[in-house]
């Protein structure tokens, strides 16, 4: 299948590859890619924080999924040129994986050669391990897209062919594996499976879509079957789920190809389908859950949707609120913060054809549309948004409805390749940015 070339596609930070199941609980030591040690470079750490100084940030979007960085006093703005750099990894391999941070290590993924590697790093930015989890993705847009979640002395990874992969997240010793998509009788989507693993409790929630489910629940330590959704129809989207709970009810929302599902956590109970179609297929974002009510998004001009979520004992559904074309996200994510959801749009439809979009959650009014540093990712932490364009553009904006103000911005040196697509992270004082097999920390640690 070949898709126009102009299609920046989804990336959200996702997952998939390939190969059979594995014994539970064993099985030998995950060796390190051949040739695939990362070379730090531009090094000028002072000191190496401790593992708890070094922050937690062990998944997609951070430890509540809401891509919000709890941390305080940190710059509010950047000397010209940008905040220090403290190192450069290199050899992380192709993707558009981004960072978990946990138990002082640093962990993404990406194509090194024929696989999918798992890379740790220590806070230093060196290598602390390599482990191989399925093959590569090589097809347009080659590359990882999800991120490693962490939980415990856990990794969980689900490559873009739909290998999903349980590792000791501290040696790398394989414990368990299996291919989502031959598991669960599916087939891949046009640039490939893009969701990181949800963890719930001792289950890990994924979504192979296709004929057979749409959402499973498998026991987190042995990869086995716990509960199956039933089929809607639809394939997989690209987008990572999200757990909610309203009125009691403990529900998965996930976004497939053409719709948006919300599944009993308990049991699988398919709750209901809102369909929220896009021309290509791409629905990339995560949905957004606040006091009852549902954000969705997507690019192509498919735009926004907010969906009130009624509950009734064991029984859900949802009801359109709003909906704008404002703000049709592509897969940069957005960030609900004091009221007001921020992020860019992919066609720019709003005022100048500007992509950095806010709008009013409670309306959708659109409060303001911005240039910025261009269309892209973006994430928050202490009251500022840090953006990152799809061409290494780098900006530190307030974030306010009143207006996108670029306090400061710099642009990612040269040497990594392709778009710049992975979510930035801001945790522990750092600000980390991904491009291709290139990883940046920078420090963003307010003080002396």
């Amino acid at each position: 299948m070949s898709f126009p070339r102009n299609l920046t596609t989804l990336l959200i930070l996702a997952l998939a590859g390939c190969s059979q199941t594995s014994p539970p609980g064993g099985g030998s030591p995950a060796k390190p890619a051949a040739d695939a040690s990362p070379a730090k470079q531009a090094t000028s750490v002072s000191r190496v924080p401790s593992a708890g100084e070094a922050g937690f940030w062990p998944r997609f979007h951070g430890p509540k999924g809401d891509n919000i960085s709890p941390e305080t006093g940190l710059l509010k703005s950047w000397p010209e040129g940008g905040p220090q750099l403290l190192w450069t990894a290199q050899g992380i391999g192709e993707g558009f994986s981004s960072v978990s941070i946990a138990n002082g290590l640093i962990y993404t993924a990406g194509n090194l050669k024929e696989k999918t590697v798992i890379t740790a790093l220590d806070m230093n930015g060196e290598v602390k391990w390599q482990a191989p989890a399925g093959e590569a993705y090589t097809a347009e847009w080659p590359g990882t897209r999800g991120t490693p979640t962490i939980d415990g002395d856990r990794l969980y990874h689900e490559s873009p062919l739909g290998q999903l992969v349980c590792l000791d997240a501290n040696t790398s010793d394989l414990i368990w594996s299996l291919n989502i998509l031959r598991e669960f009788g599916s087939k891949n989507i046009g640039w490939a499976l893009a969701e990181s693993v949800l963890v719930d409790g001792d289950r890990l929630i994924c979504c192979p879509g296709g004929k057979s489910t749409s959402v499973v629940a498998l026991d987190k330590k042995t990869g086995k079957t716990v509960w199956t959704a039933k089929s809607t129809g639809d394939l997989a989207g690209y987008a990572t789920p999200a757990l909610v709970v309203w009125q009691g009810l403990r529900i998965v929302l996930a976004m497939t190809e053409k719709a948006l599902i919300g599944v009993n956590a308990d049991n699988g109970d398919l709750l209901f389908r809102h369909p929220h179609e896009t021309k290509w297929d791409v629905n990339a974002t995560t949905p957004i859950f606040h006091d009852g009510q549902v954000f969705i998004t997507s690019g192509y001009g498919a735009g926004s949707e907010m969906l009130e979520l009624k509950v009734e004992g064991k029984k859900a559904s949802v009801e359109k609120v709003w909906q704008s074309k404002d703000l049709d996200n592509h897969h940069g994510g957005v960030v609900l913060l004091d009221g007001y959801l921020y992020g860019a749009a992919h066609e720019a439809r709003g005022a100048g054809r500007n992509p950095w979009v806010c709008l009013d959650w409670a309306t959708g009014e659109r409060k303001y549309a911005e240039k910025g540093v261009g269309k892209g990712s973006l994430t928050c932490a202490d009251g500022m948004l840090y953006t990152l364009s799809e061409k290494e553009d780098v900006g530190l904006v307030k974030a306010t409805p009143e207006g996108h103000d670029v306090v400061s911005r710099f642009k990612l040196p040269k040497g990594g390749k392709g778009p710049s697509w992975a979510h930035p992270v801001v945790c522990g004082g750092r600000l980390y940015l991904r491009h291709g097999e290139r990883l940046y920390a920078y420090d963003v640690r307010g003080g002396p």
